[in-house]
């Protein structure tokens, strides 16, 4: 596997961008006569659909033996597809039991192309990454959640919209001000167990998970969790923040320009640039000064494109060849762009300095430097403990319960790691 090399994740390659750019070796043409039909399964929404169609369309233009069809279904349904765009619930039933895939460090490897990707970070999530740090699959839709603001919300409370928002008593200042100046939702999160804890956790170099002889438990009720939560639902109960459940609904407020303060995934500038009249800005999550060495890095996670295991060797050098033509220089800036999601290699990292599409990838300017504020340590790095649909899931559902006042942040915090505990998970 062929790789920029990385010193921390991220930071490494941008450290790197005066490095000279290796060109992508083209493979050799292939000599079966007749075009092959490649599926490409994905569930993306409407704006992610018509960037990946975008994408395809390129690929088959300039193919002469492959065809990429691009189909939006569940992978379960009929024949497994030869490529498939997996996350959440989907990708967890997908890894589960007997390994369905073929691991794409092999496959580029075998069809003779290079994988110009950047290393896995520590901050990245670990589903398609192996012990050795080889890809097992490439991650195309990670994002890391970041704070979208309303500016025509602030300015009409009398706020100014570039004043900096630092610390989460920063914030709570503006929310009260939106509050007081008629408002009636200053604040809302997407993703809260995502946000509030994962996310929050990482930001204050906070351990999410224990040790316990040889394995990982999760530990994500320590003080900054706690705190953070208590203060969460202080803002419930004033009105500063509202809830909308684990689906799209708080960005669909936010866009709608209910909610003037969103915390979200970073992908969803596009949504909102594309999608909205709104005049949206991007900030970094906030932090507490009290804890030492915040703010720290986020996490990255999101959707992974998996190749199917018990294809034949033909559609093994397509699937590779489609994997190459999306990390060429050009398509990583259009997917970046057009998608939302972050750089897979150096590309991509240099398309968000340029001066000329700076303004369009704001996103990944602020995800990029959230993600590399500083070099991730132990406590700071993706966890598998917690880094599942299904933890976050029962985050969710212990924060409803906080949200509801039935019970105080730490007893919720508490019965989610109670929750999460059996089985421990072996640390690699």
């Amino acid at each position: 596997m062929k790789t920029t090399t990385w010193r921390q994740g991220w930071m490494g390659a941008v450290l790197a961008l005066m490095l000279p750019v290796a060109g992508l070796a083209q493979p050799a043409a292939e000599g079966a006569k007749g075009v092959k039909e490649i599926e490409l399964a994905h569930r993306f929404d409407l704006v992610r659909t018509e960037a990946l169609q975008s994408l395809v369309d390129r690929f088959n233009a300039q193919s002469k033996d492959y065809h990429l069809t691009l189909t939006r279904r569940d992978w379960q349904q009929g024949a497994l597809p030869h490529l498939m765009i997996l996350d959440g619930e989907e990708e967890e039933r997908f890894l589960a039991g007997k390994a369905r895939y073929r691991a794409l460090y092999e496959l580029m490897r075998t069809a003779g192309v290079p994988l110009q990707t950047l290393r896995p970070p520590v901050t990245m999530t670990r589903k398609p990454v192996d012990a050795q740090g080889r890809l097992l699959a490439l991650p195309v839709g990670l994002t890391t959640p970041v704070l979208y603001v309303n500016r025509e919300s602030f300015r009409r409370a009398g706020l100014d919209p570039e004043a900096p928002i630092n610390t989460w008593q920063d914030l709570q200042h503006a929310l009260g001000t939106l509050f007081d100046k008629g408002h009636a939702c200053p604040y809302t999160v997407s993703e809260p167990g995502r946000v509030m804890v994962e996310n929050l956790s990482a930001w204050h170099n906070a351990p999410v998970t224990a040790r316990r002889g040889r394995t990982e438990a999760p530990a994500f009720n320590g003080w900054v969790q706690i705190k953070h939560v208590a203060m969460m639902a202080s803002w419930y109960r004033a009105r500063y923040l509202h809830i909308f459940g684990r689906g799209p609904e708080a960005e669909r407020r936010f866009a709608d320009g209910e909610c003037a303060v969103l915390a979200a995934p970073s992908a969803s500038w596009v949504a909102f640039r594309r999608q909205t009249g709104l005049d949206v800005g991007v900030l970094r999550l906030p932090f507490y000064e009290d804890f030492a060495g915040a703010p720290q890095n986020t996490l990255a996670d999101g959707a992974s494109l998996w190749v199917a295991a018990g294809k034949k060797a033909a559609e093994y050098k397509a699937a590779a060849r489609f994997v190459a033509f999306w990390l060429q220089p050009e398509n990583q800036v259009a997917w970046q762009r057009e998608a939302g999601y972050l750089p897979l290699n150096r590309a991509g990292l240099l398309a968000y300095q340029s001066d000329l599409l700076g303004p369009d990838l704001e996103n990944v300017r602020v995800a990029v430097a959230q993600l590399t504020n500083k070099p991730a340590t132990a406590q700071s790095s993706a966890s598998a403990v917690v880094g599942s649909d299904k933890v976050r899931r029962i985050l969710d559902e212990e924060l409803a319960a906080v949200w509801a006042d039935v019970k105080p942040a730490k007893e919720a915090l508490d019965t989610a790691v109670a929750r999460v505990a059996p089985p421990a998970v072996a640390r690699r």
